[in-house]
């Protein structure tokens, strides 16, 4: 389906730069046609001055006005998704609803978490699977440098999985697809089989499993790549012939996209099974034997998939974990 056939369903795409080369590439905001007039917003984009004046590029040039705005739906409480809906309100002149997953408000609202709190958390995590203090302390800075680029939102509705959003060509269904993370939300257009898919499924690049911890800290509360394996699972059983993917144009065979994505998986907790063959090991030297050339800029993100995949191979009894002098070891298991 080519974008003028999406623009003939009232569907408009425009894409905004990020400074995130791991995302898949640019991030993607999608305008549908109500029936009634004006578009619903599904993600906003980022909140910088750049991607800010990609947005307001591709209003114009999809001939909608932001006043013509009358919902925003957020498909997870990431910066680069939801950083421009603040703009967006005050650009519209009027109040317009955000609408996300209860799991992820916290992460966009204003009432919600601040990184600056919730980091000491983390840092006590990190410590746990022997990241060293000073790369504790250069993920930390560089994590709080990316909540600048987005505005909290003053009021964000909850949106649960199994509503109904009607628009102009189609009835979109929500479907909550856990795992990226722990609220993300993804639309279903059964009709004309189109799948709006956030980061839950890129064709490029394999989504994050992002490390979660519970409010208190606390660990395995939420196991990110189990959680994703079960939500693709659904995908994969829906009709689909065109995802509308967070980052990157659309792209068509679905089924093809998971089941690589899945073969990739396995090949990564191959070479963690193959790591561990001589000695248990912390998570950050996991970390560091998959992914040698790792930059202090990229370790939040590198842990958080090595933890993923390890949880999973937890999961089957393939590896466990053991306290040893204040760090956590994952060795195979007997």
């Amino acid at each position: 389906m080519t974008e003028a056939e999406l623009r003939d369903l009232g569907i408009h795409r425009i894409p905004i730069p990020i400074p995130f080369p791991q995302a898949g590439g640019s991030v993607n905001a999608y305008l549908v046609e109500e029936a009634n007039g004006g578009v619903l917003m599904f993600d906003a984009g980022l909140g910088t001055p750049e991607a800010e004046a990609a947005l307001e590029e591709g209003f114009a040039r999809s001939g909608w006005r932001f006043e013509e705005v009358t919902r925003i739906v957020l498909s997870h409480g990431h910066v680069d998704h939801y950083g421009a809906a603040q703009t967006v309100i005050e650009r519209a002149g009027k109040p317009v609803p955000v609408l996300a997953h209860p799991a992820d408000i916290a992460k966009v609202a204003e009432s919600g978490w601040r990184w600056r709190d919730r980091m000491p958390l983390y840092a006590t995590y990190l410590a746990k699977l022997g990241v060293p203090a000073e790369l504790v302390s250069a993920i930390g800075k560089e994590l709080g440098g990316g909540f600048t680029m987005a505005r909290r939102l003053a009021e964000v509705t909850a949106l649960q999985a199994g509503e109904m959003l009607h628009v102009k060509h189609a009835a979109l269904e929500v479907h909550h697809m856990p795992g990226h993370t722990p609220g993300l939300l993804c639309l279903y257009d059964r009709r004309h089989r189109i799948f709006f898919s956030g980061d839950h499924l890129l064709e490029k690049v394999s989504p994050n499993p992002i490390m979660e911890l519970g409010p208190k800290g606390e660990e395995g509360r939420v196991k990110p790549l189990l959680a994703y394996v079960e939500s693709v699972g659904k995908l994969h059983d829906l009709e689909v012939d065109l995802v509308l993917p967070g980052h990157g144009p659309p792209f068509g065979h679905h089924r093809r996209v998971i089941d690589g994505l899945l073969r990739f998986y396995g090949k990564r907790q191959g070479k963690i099974r193959e790591a561990l063959q001589k000695e248990p090991l912390t998570g950050y030297q996991v970390t560091q034997a998959l992914f040698p050339w790792a930059r202090a800029g990229d370790l939040f993100l590198v842990i958080s998939e090595t933890v993923a995949n390890l949880e999973v191979l937890e999961a089957r009894g393939e590896v466990s974990r053991e306290w040893d002098a204040g760090v956590y070891r994952f060795g195979l298991s007997a």
